[in-house]
Order: C-alpha cells, then structure tokens, then sequence
C-alpha cells in the first residue's frame, strides 16, 4: 500500500568527528541492510555543519521504506546533540484519514541533550521559569548552535515579559535554522506587543511556510495572522486567513476548538468591511452557535455586529439583535435601536 509521507527535520551532530562516525554507519546501513529502500538519501548529509537535513519533504512511499526510515533516524538519533525530525504518514484510502505522526530526537546522557529535556519540560511548570532558563543556559553553553534552546528561551522570556530577551532569542534560533516554525512564530508575537504588524505579519507567514497543516500549531498561525491583518485594516488579506482557518473542524481536544469563536467572530468583521454582507452575517451564525472559549468579547458584541450586518444587507432581524444585545447590557445596542424606534 502507497502512502503520503511527510518528512521535516534536522539532527545536528556538533563536530567532525561524530558526524563522520554517522555518515560511516549511515552507509553502512545503506549498503548491507536498506539498500533503496529508504526515504532520506546521503545528500540529506551535510558535512559543513554536521547535520542530517530534511527540509520540508513530501512524497509517496510504502510502509517498508516507512518503518525503515523510522528505525534507521532513530539509530542516529542516539549521536546527535540537538534538534528534531518529525514525520507523518497519511493513509488517505478509507472515508477518513488516518495520520501517524512521530518525532525522533536526541535522548542520550549529553549535556546538552540533557539539559535541554529538563529545561523544556520545567517550561510547562508554573513558577519554574527561572530555573527552565538556567537549564536551556546550559545546553546552549554545551552546544552554542542548539537553536531549539534559543526559541525555547525565547519562549520563557516572553511568558516572563522580557521581549528584548525573546526577541534576542527567536531571532538567534531561526539564524541557527530557518526551517523551524516555532522561533519565527515566537518572534512575531514579541513584534505584535511592540506594536510592530507589518513584522508580525512577515513572520507569521515564514512561520506557516515551516509549519505543517497537521499540526494544529499551522493553524494558530493563520488565525494570529488574519488578526494582525485586520488590526492593520488589510480586510481582503484577513478574510483569506479567516475563510481558511474556519473551514476546518477542530476536535474539542485540538487548542484551536477554543477559539472557534473567535476566529468566525472576526471573519466576520473582516467581510463586514468588505461589504460581503451574506456571508459576514452566516460568520456570525457560526460564532453564536460555537462554543465559548478564549475569546475577549461578549455574546452581545456578536449580536450588535450581526445585526448592523443585518440591517445593512436589509434583513428585518436586526432589531431582535440589537434586543437581544440590550438584554445582555450593551450600550451600544441600546443606542442603534434608539435610532430606530
């Protein structure tokens, strides 16, 4: 059976001598086991910087070059020093796909294998901030290219407000490897609170180019982008994200069910001002009807919305709207039905 198989990563082996004790068992493997039947090929290897690369690779193959490829990353794995190869095989042949996806990384006694593990792990500790950081300082003092301890310093000192710090990070992660989503993410977030959404925009959409749409992470950055694109009041550009991010289902355990809401809420803004009153008015069906989550707005702002939608496109519910918002105490409802009565 032939699948669709996704391929992205890196394993960064730090100097000459391991990454020619790799590329020696890497061959030799080839030679005595695998032969053809691999999905990376030797050019994948490259000895200026000692990495094993895979940019973003899909491709269709069967499940022998699948579990081949598995075994033999992980194999390697066990020399590198940092870094992270991802994969997805897709089984698109039944009425639902099927997605298997694994991450292969070091987990060996390194230091700075070692430290970086516990500092991404004290990362999802409330008050353990501090110490995350110490524990990514060393893993970068170990190995000063470990670009993932960047971008997850960066992370801890944008959680910790130090945006100069973060910025600093992000931006020394991607110079390390460009090919990763997060950093470029990471440094767009820092440059929306610096207020800076022409920036935010460049790296959000470097950020989607990285990421995967299997992985709900590609989703937030299309719905953060469609946001800075309205707060920039490019409506066209933020009616493309929103169209795109709410026509896929989330399940309630994927971190974008919670702002369903949020993203049909501001679809509609943007196709408020576009003047494409059809359609503004089914998004804000749809965020009434989605379940609250994190957004900031209340029920009554999305009524008040849907009802100038409504009066605009000449539909006679919008004073049930603008009722219906007063109701729930908006001002702003009560002054348009006031202009009407």
């Amino acid at each position: 059976m032939i699948y669709k198989i996704i391929l992205s990563g890196r394993l960064d082996f730090g100097n000459e001598k391991t990454f020619a004790k790799v590329l020696q068992m890497y061959q030799y493997r080839v030679e005595n086991f695998y032969k053809t039947d691999l999905l990376i090929k030797e050019d994948a290897f490259e000895a200026e910087n000692f990495f094993l690369n895979v940019p973003r690779t899909v491709l269709h193959s069967d499940e022998k070059n699948w579990n081949n490829t598995v075994k033999l990353l992980r194999y390697l794995a066990q020399f590198a020093v940092s870094s992270t190869m991802k994969m997805w095989l897709i089984d698109e042949s039944g009425d639902r796909k099927h997605v298997e996806h694994i991450s292969i990384e070091p987990e060996t006694d390194k230091v700075a294998v070692q430290e970086f593990i516990k500092g991404r792990q004290l990362i999802d500790q409330s008050g353990k901030e501090t110490e995350a950081i110490d524990a990514l300082n060393k893993a970068i003092e170990k190995y000063e290219r470990h670009a993932l301890a960047y971008e997850r310093r960066g992370y801890v000192n944008y959680q910790l407000r130090n945006f100069n710090d973060a910025l600093y990070d992000f931006t020394k992660s991607i110079d390390l490897n460009p090919n990763n989503a997060e950093p470029f993410f990471g440094r767009a977030l820092v440059k929306i609170y610096k207020d800076d959404l022409k920036g935010a925009v460049a790296d959000l959409d470097q950020a989607a180019k990285n990421a995967i749409p299997l992985q709900p992470m590609y989703w937030k950055i299309r719905r953060i982008k469609g946001e800075a694109h309205l707060k920039l009041e490019e409506y066209e550009e933020a009616v493309k994200e929103f169209k795109f991010v709410t026509t896929r289902q989330y399940e309630p355990e994927d971190p974008n069910f919670k702002w369903s809401r949020s993203a049909y809420f501001n679809y509609g803004k943007a196709l408020m001002e576009v003047k494409n009153y059809s359609d503004a008015l089914r998004a804000f069906d749809n965020a009434l009807k989605a379940a609250a989550g994190k957004e900031t707005f209340k029920e009554a702002e999305i009524l008040v919305l849907r009802g100038i939608v409504a009066q605009k496109a000449g539909k006679d519910s919008y004073k049930k709207d603008w009722q219906d918002a007063a109701g729930l105490g908006s001002a702003k409802a009560a002054e348009l039905l006031a202009t009407v009565s």
